[in-house]
């Protein structure tokens, strides 16, 4: 009988994967208002306000007490009603309006046609949609205590000076919205200047600007530290991972830095291995040690694989021990040794290869092989 190992494996190889979610438990909170006689009178306030919140927007107790809190007279119900409703009416839902009021209450006692209503028309002359715009500001709310003038259009000019285009700053201000948060003149301007000046291209700022935005907001006196380190490690500026190296060398401090290399110390690799590692891939070192530990053991363990393997290939830190690198290496290993391949393939490939062509290549044309077997390839 075939072992429920093997069951799975050919369950999973014939059927697509299941998604599962976790199911939501819900839970409430309860605010209790003490009084005495003397301050009664000081306490009914906030208290009418919170149950205004309660009662006409479905607040939660604990919100309602924080926006009320933040109040300075009770004129500013009548306020905060009309900008609730202004953001109701402007496509926000339930929860952006909470996550904006509850990250930023004080936006509630604004001027709603000095203060809001200016940033709404500033993204929609972008080109935001409704959802856009709720997705810009419900990411970060401060957004609507800055001024427009001074801060949100200069920066907007600044997005699209480098993106190239409308869509683009749309694009990352829906993932990014903090980027407003900074003064982009001092700090991302000045940094892609001077990595244009190291020979970076174009295409690779902006690819780094939507997956690490946060790397163009050093100071460019940091960056221009980091580069000095690259360059040191024997970085040539015109390596396409030149800009990854400082990108990785932003991310960690210099005690972080030492205990990696003290780790591939220990797992014998020389100053020279070790250096070629990060100059070949630079994200290597954002694993973290114990999966760096583990990964390598488990190749050194192997038959034909040496320490050479890993730094000519460093990219398989990076890969799933469990769920990669380990079933694949016994479906190779059982395969090899019954001569069912039919020409030699090169581990680095194995490990590179998509999930669906492994499976379609090495597993479901030899699955009844691979039961009789009774190989472990849980995850595959």
């Amino acid at each position: 009988m075939a072992s429920p190992i093997i069951r799975t494996l050919i369950s999973l190889s014939l059927n697509r994967s299941s998604h599962f979610q976790k199911p939501f438990s819900g839970y409430s909170i309860s605010v209790v208002f003490f009084s005495s006689s003397a301050t009664t009178q000081q306490l009914r306030p906030s208290h009418y306000f919170v149950d205004h919140f309660i009662q006409k927007h479905n607040f939660s107790p604990e919100l309602a007490l924080k926006v009320a809190s933040s109040l300075i007279s009770p004129r500013d119900t009548g306020n905060c009603d009309t900008i609730i409703s202004f953001l109701k009416e402007s496509g926000f839902s339930k929860s952006q309006i909470e996550t904006v009021v509850k990250i930023k209450p004080s936006i509630l006692s604004s001027n709603l046609e000095k203060t809001i209503k200016p940033k709404f028309k500033i993204f929609r002359d972008l080109g935001c949609s409704t959802d856009d715009v709720a997705d810009i500001l419900s990411g970060d709310p401060s957004i609507l205590r800055r001024s427009v003038d001074d801060r949100i259009a200069p920066s907007i000019s600044y997005m699209k000076s480098v993106l190239g285009s409308n869509a683009g700053v749309i694009k990352l201000l829906k993932t990014s919205a903090w980027f407003l948060q900074s003064d982009l003149q001092k700090t991302m301007m000045p940094n892609i200047e001077f990595m244009s000046s190291c020979g970076v291209s174009s295409s690779q700022i902006v690819r780094y600007l939507f997956s690490f935005p946060r790397f163009f907001l050093h100071k460019p006196e940091s960056i221009k530290q980091l580069v000095k380190r690259a360059e040191e490690m024997g970085f040539n500026r015109k390596s396409k991972m030149f800009l990854a190296a400082i990108r990785m060398l932003s991310s960690m401090s210099e005690e972080n830095w030492e205990l990696k290399l003290r780790l591939f110390r220990r797992l014998g690799f020389s100053e020279e291995e070790i250096m070629s590692t990060f100059r070949t891939k630079p994200n290597v070192f954002a694993v973290s040690q114990r999966k760096i530990k583990n990964v390598t053991q488990f190749l050194l363990s192997r038959k034909n694989i040496d320490i050479s393997f890993i730094i000519n290939h460093p990219e398989v830190l990076i890969c799933s021990l469990e769920h990669r690198l380990k079933p694949r290496l016994l479906v190779f290993e059982i395969l090899e040794s019954k001569n069912l391949l039919s020409r030699k393939i090169s581990l680095a490939t194995l490990f590179k290869m998509s999930e669906k062509r492994f499976r379609e290549k090495y597993v479901r044309p030899y699955l009844e092989e691979l039961e009789k077997a009774s190989v472990a390839v849980a995850g595959l």
